[in-house]
């Protein structure tokens, strides 16, 4: 068995998550919102925004901007924007990798904070190609996503790794015959790599 290609998902894995709960509550204190009627609102948002079908900019017309506030869109994404951090260990085992292997994202996101959060931590410097959800139009656990993202790397399922932090995930993964390692820290990621033959 041979790997040709490593799938990392981005959010909880090389950097923190972008915009899940804990980052949505810390921004929706901050900004005092009302935690409950955000809430609904981005319920039914963000699979749209996701998807690649809604613009950040629409997203929070719906979800924030419904009614006025005392504060900018540029003010609130700037905030959502602060929420994204490095896993610096994880980050750093994928840069030293991504010499050797042929890496790829395979990531749920909206394409405005994708796009920054590629820019500012420089992923496309080791990561070939973005199989984002908001470019592929489905969202893991999908299994079509999966297979999706190894039509495009042109590998077979027992070619690929997937790393990702939820379980859901690696399971949907293992569940079209890839390989897949559930991301605890960097340490216990690398020697899972390794016995697959990625060091």
């Amino acid at each position: 068995m041979t790997i040709k290609a490593v799938f990392w998902d981005i959010g909880g894995v090389l950097l923190t998550n972008g915009w899940d709960r804990e980052q949505r509550a810390d921004v929706v204190a901050r900004f005092g919102l009302d935690a409950q009627d955000f809430a609904e609102r981005h319920k039914l948002a963000a699979p749209e925004l996701e998807r690649g079908r809604m613009t950040l900019a629409e997203y929070l017309g719906q979800v924030v901007f419904h009614t006025p506030r005392p504060f900018t869109p540029e003010d609130f994404r700037a905030a959502m924007e602060a929420e994204s951090q490095p896993r610096e260990e994880a980050l750093a085992l994928a840069q030293e990798l991504g010499g050797r292997h042929r890496m790829y994202s395979l990531n749920n996101e909206g394409h405005d904070l994708n796009e920054h959060r590629i820019r500012t931590y420089h992923l496309d410097e080791f990561l070939l190609a973005f199989f984002t959800s908001c470019y592929l139009g489905v969202l893991k656990p999908n299994p079509a996503m999966y297979r999706l993202g190894l039509s495009l790397a042109q590998v077979r399922p027992d070619e690929a790794v997937m790393i990702d932090d939820r379980p859901q995930n690696a399971e949907a993964a293992r569940s079209v015959g890839m390989h897949a390692v559930r991301y605890e820290h960097a340490a216990q990621l690398r020697e899972e790599l390794a016995a697959l033959g990625v060091d």
